[in-house]
């Protein structure tokens, strides 16, 4: 498994609680791709939505979300935590 970083821009803005409705849908979803959605982050004003997933490939974590709720990502990113 691999861990990456994804990022999404919502024009005009977003609310933390539609992307927690989202996140929620994610993680009820994941599973059936062997995903896991570990953590995200908001910016509600700049519409800017990040989310740290652990996932076989990129392709995985953006059919989670595709299916989930229909909002892929712009742009993901592979990452590698350090301690």
């Amino acid at each position: 498994m691999s861990l990456y970083l994804d990022v999404h821009t919502i024009e005009g803005g977003v609310s933390a609680d539609d992307v927690a409705g989202a996140h929620a849908a994610d993680l009820a979803t994941q599973e059936a791709h062997g995903v896991r959605y570990l953590k995200y982050w908001v910016d509600e004003q700049a519409g800017k939505i990040f989310c740290l997933v652990e996932a076989p490939d990129a392709e995985a974590a953006n059919t989670v979300h595709r299916e989930a709720h229909g909002l892929v990502a712009d742009e993901i990113y592979p990452v590698t935590e350090f301690e």
